[in-house]
């Protein structure tokens, strides 16, 4: 179904899949439930917009500024996020799998329980986001900024995290078995009961991490 989007006075956007929304105004939008696959929406500026259970698989979000988007529950698996603004955004339960998130910018979002899997995060900002039993599966962060970020829990199985820096995060108890954490920084991290069985540790930084419990 196709939605319409009252902006101001009397102007409407109609909405749906394919939809051409490039550098559109929707600050502030209600698009609960919208069906946006395909749809271009890159440059569009949805800070604080509701997006709440939208489906917006294949999306073009590049460059958008989703800065306090409500996105608890959208579809945005394989969407193209790349240098996206979300921060501080509400990602809670969503579906990234497949996303395409380099150079992001997630910093204080919420990610709780979200699907991640196989995402392109190279290069993001992850700093101080809130990840506790996120799935990040076979995840490419490369290079990614995951300092004093919150990831409990979370399933690093297989991800790519070389090079990142997770300094100070809290990590407990996560899945990083079979991850590649060559030449990360994990100063300060907290991996209690982490497992990083199998996990590449070539030139990693554990000074001062806490490994209590952890599977090595």
């Amino acid at each position: 179904a196709d939605y319409s989007v009252q902006l101001g006075t009397a102007v409407k956007i109609a909405v749906g899949a394919g939809a051409n929304l490039a550098h559109a105004n929707l600050a502030g939008a209600n698009l609960v439930g919208a069906y946006l696959a395909r749809a271009n929406l890159a440059r569009a500026y949805l800070a604080h917009a509701n997006l709440a259970r939208a489906y917006l698989a294949h999306a073009n979000l590049e460059d958008a500024n989703l800065k306090g988007a409500y996105l608890a529950h959208a579809d945005l698996a394989g969407a193209k996020l790349a240098h996206t603004n979300l921060v501080g955004a509400n990602l809670v339960g969503a579906k990234l799998a497949g996303a395409k998130l380099a150079g992001a910018n997630l910093e204080d979002a919420n990610l709780k329980g979200a699907s991640l899997a196989g995402a392109n995060l190279t290069g993001a900002y992850l700093a101080d986001a809130y990840l506790p039993r996120a799935n990040l599966t076979g995840a490419n962060l490369e290079d990614a900024n995951l300092a004093d970020a919150y990831l409990e829990a979370a399933n690093l199985a297989g991800a790519n995290l070389a090079h990142a820096d997770i300094a100070g995060a809290e990590i407990e108890r996560a899945d990083l078995a079979r991850a590649n954490l060559e030449g990360a920084n994990l100063e300060d991290a907290t991996l209690r009961g982490a497992n990083l069985k199998d996990a590449n540790l070539k030139d990693a930084n554990f000074q001062e991490a806490a490994l209590e419990y952890a599977y090595l």
